[in-house]
């Protein structure tokens, strides 16, 4: 996975070595008939022989399992700015066409984001080890020195004052210099919000093995819902790409070129959004640092009072002074009619909608493609209970704007932001990116058991490219 950018760096290749492991005096009966199966499946698929193929992914499980292929390894770090992540995944090489082939994957993840260590850069490298730890107990340790590592920060660095930034990237870099993996020093670093769409696309159509014939018809979209920034990314037909070309980048998928565009909105993630709808027309620039900011909010239920700290910052935040109440009917046996706090809906409605308005460059075509999001946009779907938590599912976009009248209508103080992230979510999709109440919404977190994430896209460049 490479852009044009990409290939004009002077990075060396990873290289490994895929040594057949040949085992003396061992069943060289049952060897022969691998071999002979091997070889079989090989020309049943080379010749599309249905009746008697046995499937690529069979051939290349049946020869790992007897050691005529080595796994190899990639640990990912994912620096978010509401947490860390550790990916480390383990791959080989097909026997068949020589594509990688993805076969484990770790995931563990801890929080707060390296971004809270702002003033402390070498806590934040020391919060990092305990996913070190995770990844070195499934990799074994004589495949470290040859195990690529690398750390990519996303939006929660990115929002950092530069110096504090590079503070904390050089006490990472000292950390893993001890690890025993290999690193290089670019290897620890702040992402670019479109390698971080285009590493997210990646993950989501190798995952659906979508990367057969590379054309647009084919390929998802893939929306990516962080705390910082979210991230669009989908092939655009010829028409589209001449609309959007500011943001259409050449990539290399599999030795086949193909454009793409994408587009990182920092200040659009979840979290960012929050805290600039909370704090609508406040100005925070006088306020003390060290006390928290007390904050009355249209898009928070009147008896919300709750404590929240975003980017460094602690709120007390509350709803409007000036409630409003609403009769409704009971549910218990007794029946009548009670007054319960309310979001004030259409108020809430036009700070987001003011707030999204400031979206410029939108993404012509969107709605034209199959889209997949994820992140944010799943977590949110499954705390209302719009798709099942573990299978994932598809809704259409409608259904979070009723979720978000329904949820604002009552007075939870378990998820006193779910209002304000609901309605955001809505508009972001309908007003921001153009799509319709109508578009169906693939929401997951997992794919065949992998994360979705940019972390397996960044793995692949690492492979192909070198750290």
């Amino acid at each position: 996975l490479r852009t044009e950018n990409e290939e004009e760096r002077n990075n060396e290749l990873a290289s490994y070595q895929k040594k057949i492991i040949g085992q003396p005096g061992k069943k060289y009966f049952t060897m022969l008939v691998v071999l002979g199966t091997l070889f079989l499946g090989y020309i049943a698929i080379a010749n599309d022989l249905k009746p008697i193929r046995i499937g690529s992914k069979a051939i290349d499980t049946l020869a790992l399992s007897f050691n005529l292929q080595k796994p190899f390894y990639v640990v990912v770090i994912d620096a978010g700015s509401t947490g860390s992540r550790v990916l480390a995944f383990s791959f080989h090489e097909s026997i068949l066409n020589g594509n990688l082939v993805l076969d484990n994957e770790l995931f563990k993840e801890i929080k707060p984001g390296l971004s809270s260590f702002a003033d402390e850069p070498e806590d934040a490298a020391k919060s990092l080890t305990t996913l070190l730890n995770e990844a070195k107990a499934v990799i074994p340790q004589s495949e470290w020195p040859r195990t690529l590592l690398t750390m990519k920060a996303t939006a929660g660095l990115r929002l950092l004052p530069e110096h504090k930034a590079n503070d904390i990237l050089e006490e990472c870099r000292k950390l893993f210099q001890t690890s025993g993996f290999q690193i290089a020093r670019n290897s620890i670093s702040i992402m670019e919000g479109t390698d971080e769409g285009i590493f997210s696309w990646f993950t989501v159509n190798f995952l659906l093995d979508r990367f057969n014939s590379l054309s647009s018809q084919t390929t998802v979209a893939a929306l990516d819902l962080g705390g910082g920034s979210t991230q669009i990314t989908f092939q655009p037909d010829n028409i589209q790409a001449k609309k959007l070309e500011k943001h259409v980048y050449s990539i290399n998928v599999f030795n086949h070129n193909m454009s793409l565009y994408t587009h990182s909105y920092l200040g659009m993630g979840l979290m960012a959004a929050r805290k600039a709808i909370l704090t609508y027309d406040m100005n925070l620039e006088a306020t003390n640092l060290k006390v928290p900011i007390e904050i009355h909010s249209e898009c928070i239920n009147p008896i919300v009072s709750t404590e929240w700290s975003y980017h460094g910052r602690d709120y007390i935040v509350k709803g409007p002074t000036n409630g409003t109440y609403k009769l409704v009917k009971t549910q218990n046996f007794a029946g009548g009619d009670e007054n319960k706090p309310i979001v004030r809906f259409a108020e809430c409605l036009k700070i987001i909608e003011k707030y999204v308005g400031t979206l410029t460059e939108k993404p012509i075509g969107l709605k034209d493609h199959e889209v997949y999001a994820f992140s944010y946009y799943f977590d949110r779907a499954t705390e209302v209970a719009l798709i099942d938590p573990f299978l994932g599912g598809m809704v259409q976009l409608s259904s979070f704007f009723k979720q978000a009248m329904e949820t604002c209508d009552y007075p939870n103080t378990d998820q006193p932001f779910m209002c304000l992230d609901l309605t955001f979510i809505y508009v972001l999709l309908r007003d921001g990116f153009g799509l319709e109440p109508t578009t169906k919404l693939h929401l997951y977190k997992k794919i065949n058991g992998h994360e979705l994430s940019w972390a397996l896209g960044a793995a692949f460049n690492v492979l192909q490219n070198g750290l």
